[in-house]
């Protein structure tokens, strides 16, 4: 069943956002990261929340009973089954560069092999699963896609996003963008 409201979101994070998943900080420290790197940036408000929601597929998996490790030999696709999860109540622009935003890992990571040596512990072992830098071809279809360059610049604050300790806003300051990037229901 699809997300119907932002309370359901807000909920979602509340319960599961505290777990960590294959990295050092907490599910919802990583999310409030990365809004913080996008706002910091002038993003838009859809670009934000879909920083700020990028990972909810995690969430889904640990609600269903997934490793809190992270820990798993195959990809469990999170990036298609939060945006999926999200499409119902946020529109393409933000669920765009959700869905993307793995892609673009595997993107930068095929434009410039450097990119790669920054990433994560945890980012490095999910490529691997995810398979690995792109292609040529796949380069060349990641870039048409509409949403390509915001889930790129997504991907970046998600790589920066992993700080332990580090002050930032909370889940309720964003209430009121997450409400107002909402579909009208």
């Amino acid at each position: 069943m699809p997300a119907t409201s932002v309370q359901e979101v807000v909920d979602l994070f509340s319960r599961w956002g505290t777990e960590r998943y294959d990295e050092d900080v907490s599910q919802l420290q990583h999310a409030l990261q990365t809004a913080a790197h996008a706002r910091a940036e002038g993003a838009t408000d859809a670009l934000v929340a879909a920083a700020l929601l990028h990972d909810t597929g995690h969430l889904l998996e640990l609600r269903d009973g997934g490793l809190t490790s992270g820990q798993v030999d195959v990809d469990l696709t999170h990036e298609a089954s939060g945006a999926r999860w999200l499409g119902a109540l946020f529109p393409a622009s933000v669920t765009g560069p959700i869905a993307l935003h793995v892609a673009a890992k595997r993107y930068r990571c095929a434009e410039d092999p450097r990119y790669h040596q920054g990433l994560s512990d945890g980012s490095r072992r999910s490529l691997v699963r995810q398979g690995g830098p792109m292609s040529a071809a796949e380069q060349e279809r990641f870039a048409s896609h509409p949403a390509h360059e915001d889930a790129v610049r997504l991907r970046g604050w998600d790589d920066a996003g992993k700080v332990s300790d580090l002050a930032v806003a909370t889940l309720a300051d964003y209430l009121p963008l997450l409400v107002g990037v909402a579909r009208p229901g």
